[in-house]
């Protein structure tokens, strides 16, 4: 990669942001579509300190992490309807000075659903009520999904579904006989703790969709379980894959090399 005065410069600000895969992502994209751009990670414990930078570095756009995804919305120029709507921005677009934020991860979830097939009137269970479910569940409402959120607290559960206009279930007693997509959107599963599921799934038939947001490791116990059920599944570096594509075309404007910036992912992992 070449560097130099007219480099374009992106980023990901949070903290912690060591780990991240994402500057590996970004900087093959703008390497296989020849952009004289550079994407780095930077530890930042301040929202506005983040949208400064943005503003102050001529940056072309940003990614927003945790715990930044809430507070960075007072510190912009604009917010988007579907940002707004969530509660949170993961992606900053710089436009001619105007730093305007959106939520890629709404985009990122619904193309990893969709390469399996349409959503609209199929019925989906969503596990987890956080802010990745809340991208999620407010995506599947969007494409005429009917939803119903399963979670542990019920009050939680409960709100994030009057908020979308959805059902509410305890994770007990869930029946999943019926259901056309299952997703799991917590962080049950993830490495250390690979033989975790989020539900029993006794109930569970070869008819579902089964997607899991967490991608370390990447094939979760629920993903194991749901192919020996023989379901399709849809594992955790989909979401995240398709979220920085929508990232890529939004600051640059040119189609994502997306098989390129997944193969780029499952190398790192």
């Amino acid at each position: 990669m070449a560097i130099d005065a007219k480099t374009r410069l992106y980023g990901v600000f949070g903290d912690p942001v060591t780990h991240s895969l994402s500057p590996a992502l970004h900087n093959a994209a703008f390497g296989a579509t020849g952009l004289n751009a550079v994407y780095l990670a930077f530890g930042l414990k301040d929202a506005k300190g983040a949208v400064d930078a943005v503003r102050h570095l001529h940056m072309g756009g940003a990614s927003v992490t945790i715990p930044h995804k809430t507070d960075v919305m007072a510190h912009l120029d604009e917010v988007d309807e579907t940002a707004r709507a969530i509660g949170a921005v993961n992606t900053i677009v710089n436009r001619s000075g105007k730093l305007i934020g959106f939520n890629s991860d709404v985009d990122g979830a619904m193309r990893a659903l969709e390469q399996k097939g349409e959503i609209a009137g199929r019925k989906v269970v969503m596990i987890g009520a956080g802010g990745a479910a809340r991208a999620i569940g407010y995506g599947i409402r969007q494409k005429g999904g009917t939803l119903l959120i399963a979670n542990r607290s019920a009050d939680k559960g409960e709100s994030l579904a009057k908020d979308l206009g959805a059902s509410f279930c305890p994770l007990t007693g869930l029946d999943l006989g019926d259901v056309d997509i299952l997703i799991n959107a917590t962080s049950v599963g993830m490495t250390p703790h690979v033989d975790d599921v989020p539900v029993p799934l006794d109930s569970l038939t070869s008819r579902t969709l089964v997607m899991d947001i967490v991608y370390n490791p990447l094939e979760t116990a629920l993903l194991s379980a749901a192919r020996a059920a023989g379901c399709e599944t849809v594992d955790g570096t989909a979401m995240f894959v398709f979220q920085a594509v929508a990232q890529f075309e939004m600051w640059t404007g040119l189609e994502a090399p997306v098989d390129l910036m997944r193969r780029t992912v499952l190398e790192a992992l």
